[in-house]
Parts: C-alpha cells; sequence; structure tokens
C-alpha cells in the first residue's frame, strides 16, 4: 500500500547503501505487500520469481524459465548458480532481485540457498544486488534459520523487515474525510489489516460498512475471521473455543481453564501457537517496583478483526442467519460497542505519544512504553526514559467524561504501581469535567487531550 512510508523508506537504505545486501521480509497473507514492492521498484532494474512448491528438479526448471523470459538469456547447464548468473539489470545499477514466497522452497533444496548466499557474496554476479527474500508465513520466519535456510544464507543475511498491519495514522490518511470517531471505530474492527482496509468503503458511513462487509453473505470480509485461523492452523474448535472466551473478558490462564476446561499446559500450547501468528500477545505489567500489587500472566487478542467476530459475532451466527444484517448490527454490536472500542482507543493514544516522543515533543525521551495492569485498576500507557523517570496516561472512550474522580484514582494506581510520573496525560473521546479543566490549567503536569487534537 501507499502508505507504507517507513518500510519503503528502510528499502530504499539500504538500496543506496554500497555493496551488496540480503533483507529476509517476513509478511502475513494479509498483509497485501505487493503495493510496497511495486512502489519501491518504480525505476529500479529487478528480477522477480515467485516460488511454488515443487520438487527440487521442477523449482529448477521454473527458476530457468524464468531467467530465460526476463532476461532473455539461453542456459547451458541445470545449476541454480548459472541461472543466478545469467541475471542481468543491464548497465551499472544496482540490481533488485526479489525471491517471493521464500518458503515455498523447502528446506530440502539446499543448492537453491546456497546458491543465493553465493549471489550476495559477489561469486556468481560481478554488479551491484540487493536480494529480497519474502516468506509469508510469520511461523516460518520464528523457525531455526539455520535448518531451513542453511548456514551460508543465514549468515549472510544483511537486514529483516517484518511487514505486518499499518498504523493508525496511515489508516487515517486511507479514510479520506472520516472523523477521527469513525477512524477509531473502524481501526478497532479492522485493526491496520491492509487487505481488510483496502475493502473499506470511505464514502459509506460506518455502520454501512461492517454490514456490507462483514455482515452480509456477500460481503467479502463475512469469513475472514475464520479463515485466518484455518489458514494454517489445525484443530478450530480448541482455538475458537480459547479465542471466544478470551473476547469475553477471561485475560488469564486459570480464567481460560475454568470456562473452556482444557488442561493448562494445552491451553499454553495454543496460546503459543496464537501468539506466533500476532493473533494474541501476552501483557505483561510495566515493572517499576510495584509487582506486588500487578496482574500476571494477562493475555489479549491483539488482531482487532480477531477480536470483534469472536466478541459479536461468532456465538450470534444463528442470528445473523434470520436477520438482516442491519437487524443484527443494531440488536447485537450497537449496544456493546462504545465499550468493545476503549481497547482501540489505547492503542490509538500509544501512536499519539509515540509520535510526540519521536518528535521530541514529550518533557522526557521515552524509551520503552507500556501498560501497568494491577490487581485494583489499570494504568493504560506508562512510558519510561534511560534514568527512569514516567510519564503516564488513561484514555477514555466511552464515560460521559473524565472527572476528577478518575484522575485520583490514577494517582492511586501510580503510587501502587511505584511510579513517580514528570506529566501524566488524560485522553479522551469525549469530555473533562469542569473541576478537572480548572486542576489542569493550574497544573502543568497534568495534560487534557481530546479527540479534536487526536
Amino acid at each position: 500500500m501507499e502508505s507504507r512510508h517507513s518500510d519503503k523508506q528502510f528499502l530504499q537504505k539500504v538500496y543506496e547503501d554500497n555493496g551488496n545486501a540480503i533483507v529476509l521480509i517476513t509478511t502475513s497473507a494479509n498483509s497485501e505487500k505487493e503495493g510496497l514492492l511495486k512502489n519501491f521498484l518504480k525505476d529500479k532494474k529487478y528480477f522477480y520469481y515467485d516460488c511454488d512448491y515443487a520438487s527440487p528438479r521442477l523449482q529448477l526448471s521454473l527458476l530457468q524459465r524464468q531467467v530465460s523470459l526476463q532476461c532473455q538469456q539461453r542456459l547451458a547447464h541445470d545449476t541454480y548458480d548459472e541461472c543466478f548468473s545469467r541475471i542481468r539489470s543491464g548497465d551499472a545499477s544496482k540490481l533488485v532481485v526479489i525471491i517471493d514466497h521464500m518458503e515455498r522452497v523447502g528446506k530440502k533444496n539446499r543448492g537453491f540457498f546456497d546458491s543465493l548466499a553465493r549471489l550476495r557474496n559477489k561469486q556468481l554476479y560481478p554488479g551491484p544486488v540487493m536480494i529480497l527474500m519474502i516468506l509469508s508465513s510469520y511461523t516460518w520466519d520464528h523457525k531455526d534459520l539455520m535448518e531451513q535456510l542453511g548456514e551460508k544464507l543465514a549468515g549472510s543475511i544483511d537486514h529483516r523487515l517484518r511487514v505486518g498491519d499499518i498504523s493508525f495514522l496511515d489508516l487515517v490518511r486511507c479514510l479520506g474525510d472520516y472523523s477521527v470517531r469513525d477512524s477509531v471505530q473502524t481501526y478497532g474492527v479492522i485493526g491496520g489489516t491492509p487487505r481488510y482496509l483496502s475493502r473499506w468503503n470511505p464514502d459509506l458511513t460506518f455502520r454501512e460498512n461492517v454490514c456490507q462487509l462483514i455482515l452480509s453473505p456477500s460481503g467479502s470480509l463475512f469469513r475472514a475471521a475464520e479463515e485466518e485461523i484455518t489458514r494454517e492452523l489445525r484443530e478450530p474448535e480448541v482455538y475458537n473455543t480459547i479465542l471466544y472466551a478470551m473476547a469475553n473478558g477471561k485475560e488469564k490462564l486459570n480464567d481460560i481453564f475454568t470456562f473452556t476446561g482444557y488442561s493448562r499446559p494445552k491451553i499454553s500450547v495454543y496460546l503459543k501457537n496464537l501468539a506466533a501468528f500476532d493473533v494474541i500477545e501476552k501483557v505483561i505489567s510495566f515493572d517499576a517496583g510495584g509487582w506486588d500489587h500487578a496482574k500476571k500472566g494477562v493475555y489479549r487478542i491483539r488482531n482487532n478483526f480477531i477480536a470483534f467476530y469472536y466478541h459479536f459475532i461468532y456465538a450470534n451466527r444463528s442470528a445473523l442467519f434470520q436477520m438482516s444484517s442491519e437487524q443484527f448490527y443494531d440488536t447485537y454490536i450497537a449496544p456493546g460497542l462504545a465499550d468493545y472500542m476503549q481497547r482501540a482507543f489505547v492503542d490509538v493514544c500509544r501512536e499519539y505519544l509515540s509520535l510526540l516522543n519521536m518528535m521530541g515533543k514529550l518533557p522526557l525521551t521515552i524509551t520503552k512504553m507500556g501498560t501497568w495492569v494491577g490487581k485494583e485498576g489499570t494504568v493504560d500507557l506508562v512510558g519510561e526514559n534511560d534514568i527512569r523517570e514516567y510519564v503516564a496516561a488513561i484514555c477514555n472512550w466511552h464515560m460521559d467524561a473524565i472527572s476528577m474522580q478518575d484522575y485520583e484514582n490514577l494517582q492511586k494506581n501510580l503510587k501502587l504501581a511505584c511510579i513517580k510520573t514528570k506529566v501524566v496525560y488524560l485522553f479522551s473521546a469525549t469530555s473533562f469535567t469542569e473541576d478537572l479543566r480548572a486542576l489542569a490549567e493550574e497544573d502543568p503536569s497534568i495534560v487534557l487531550v481530546d479527540m479534536r487534537s487526536l
């Protein structure tokens, strides 16, 4: 997508550096990396090969075919070395070599990988080369690269790039005239998943998009959540049960155990698998010394679309068959939407603070940010610098207004967390009470941020 500015800038910097380089790029099935690649490759000489599942012999034949077609070369020997030695840029410019769906080559085809290493090390092609090795599976990247790629190639990787979801800011850019509220709600439903965003119509309202894309049987995202879970994960009945429990407030291992009836060791294995695909995450409470008052072992669904599906749709699919999309939305989604959006709003506020930090507009330079999850309350965001100075924030999406009592509760939780802040940020999608506004005017360590600022 054109919104992947930072990813393109990273690739461009590697391209402009002297010498050869290999960039290992990992993507998800929904990343729509093609837009990033085509945008980066404009005005560059490149050779592209899309791997498919095949025997080593057939893989070589397919690669030979592409070298002949793209480079107008006649090959005399059946070797990968010859294939990679005959590619050409046609001039002195750096050649970009893209090996897409690298995982399909298979670890048994060591000749393919060894030849790529030799290409990187200037043993096959004299001109400058930038090699993009693209993996379309996060789990493949988590495995032992030595075993998968072989020692020669694994040791030749110069850079890594993970092409995942886009930021909230990039999503806003893609939504045109959408209000901040509707943009946050859109982010709360589809996250920053490029494939889902490409189907969202900014000329329609948020409700119309949800009804047409997700709730209608003819909608392009109607089965997307199920497909995402079953694409590479077996035993969907187990994953569905665990995700439904998590989407409905069961956030600790013991809570999931009680709800599902599965053994704790089994749940741990499945949670690990879900984390490998970025579906869930383990929330480690920010450690500033208040460990005795913090919750431990809290899990959260990281993927917004998965969270939305299991929270609102999964248990109500029978009703969806009997109702129109609009009736289902008004009955099952609208009443609980504000509470659900709180989680997305915290993520948006985290990004806001990160941007301020990057621009040097915070009172300290944050090097670490997280959430303190307490037994009695939560501090939505905590930021720390190198000398253990802190900023903190609470984020309100659905309450009528952040009040003086909310501020006092924040101070109580900060004390339990052993966090002394230089400044606190109070984010509200609604408003602030007058007494809190008055206090903030007198106290520069209290910063109020409303929807207009976001």
